[in-house]
């Protein structure tokens, strides 16, 4: 199975030089609040394409008041060994490297596949639909590794279009071009992410397993082209509409996921807190029960504050899943009772803050 072998932090938020070792196991990480958990996890998030788990630009990363830049350097081992560095000097923009080789962001998705449950996405049913759009996507790039560049092609071409838009350009010439580009990336998208969710869906049936099954619909406006043609046409037919608004209105960024409890039939956002949280995990799981399933291996699951919102029968479910598929699930708690379950199947790690620096010790 895919996983971390060691990882290294420099000048990374609260982490001035931490270094982990690690192997196929769990990790079970633990501490108080402010220690620096959270930002081990962070790290790992941005050996994947993106930003990472919380979104945040590359300044902010940086340790303070150092400001000198930052640094995540891990050893993976998936079909083969390899090194990634990832980081920034100073203001610079952040890069990737694998194996000592420059790199775009969109490789690491076809190196590691990462996916990650933070406390902010307890309320991913009772949000506006960025969110759950951000959280299929993760999922399918998990399984379609090219899904990040079609995502990154067809938001170029709508931001080109939106600023034709924004300047109220009218000559039809400037954008046809941009509408076949965003129509051709969008049939991609929309494909991937209704594959994705049938994928879950068939991982979901007949699992044995203590969190309940959700039905998964993919909605939008534009639900349904039938080529790339058809979705250009729309998006010309819409032009004076979004000129108006100075925007894009129609398209697979303006998509969402609906989730039902499927035992009970009732849609994710009126289910308590417990379901709703029960739902996200049982998402993650089939995710990765459907790439072992598929024999491309399992995600590394990131799962921060993991027993927020779980009973204790819950959360030994959950360990016991984690451990049984073989799944290398990077968890972090404020003490080391709530990882009882899995201690001794996993790593242990306490951190603490002293005087303002992240530090681990084994446990």
């Amino acid at each position: 199975m895919p996983h971390i072998t060691s990882l290294r932090l420099s000048h990374f938020r609260s982490h001035s030089q931490t270094t982990i070792a690690a192997d196929k196991r769990p990790v079970a990480i633990w501490g108080p609040n402010g220690a620096g958990k959270t930002n081990i996890l962070e790290a790992i998030s941005l050996l994947s394409p993106g930003r990472g788990l919380r979104r945040a630009t590359s300044d902010e990363l940086s340790r303070k008041p150092d400001a000198i830049g930052w640094r995540v350097r891990a050893e993976i081992t998936a079909e083969a060994d390899h090194q990634i560095v990832t980081g920034a000097e100073g203001d610079a923009s952040r890069t990737v490297r694998i194996d000592d080789k420059a790199t775009s962001q969109t490789a690491l998705g076809r190196l590691l596949r990462v996916v990650w449950l933070v406390p902010v996405m307890d309320r991913l049913w009772l949000e506006g639909a960025a969110e759950r759009r951000r959280f299929l996507d993760r999922m399918t790039l998990s399984f379609d590794p090219d899904h990040a560049d079609t995502v990154l092609r067809y938001e170029k071409a709508m931001r080109e279009r939106n600023r034709l838009l924004k300047d109220q350009v009218r000559d039809p010439a400037w954008y046809a071009a941009l509408e076949q580009h965003m129509a051709e990336a969008a049939l991609r998208m929309t494909a991937a992410r209704q594959n994705t969710i049938t994928r879950l869906s068939r991982a979901q049936d007949g699992a044995t397993t203590a969190f309940p099954s959700a039905t998964l619909t993919l909605t939008g406006p534009d639900d349904g082209p039938e080529d790339s043609s058809d979705l250009a046409a729309r998006l010309a037919a819409h032009r004076s509409r979004d000129l108006s608004a100075g925007r894009s209105l129609i398209g697979p960024h303006r998509a969402d996921m609906s989730a039902i409890y499927t035992a009970k039939g009732v849609a994710a956002r009126a289910c308590s807190t417990g379901e709703q949280k029960a739902l996200l995990v049982s998402l993650v799981l089939a995710n990765a029960r459907a790439l072992a399933a598929e024999d491309q291996g399992t995600p590394v699951l990131l799962l921060d504050e993991v027993a927020a919102h779980l009973d204790p029968t819950r959360r030994a479910a959950l360990y016991a899943e984690i451990v049984d598929l073989g799944i290398q699930a990077w968890m972090t708690g404020t003490d080391a009772s709530l990882f009882a379950e899995i201690n001794n199947h996993a790593l242990n790690l306490k951190v603490e803050d002293v005087n303002g620096i992240s530090q681990i010790t084994d446990h």
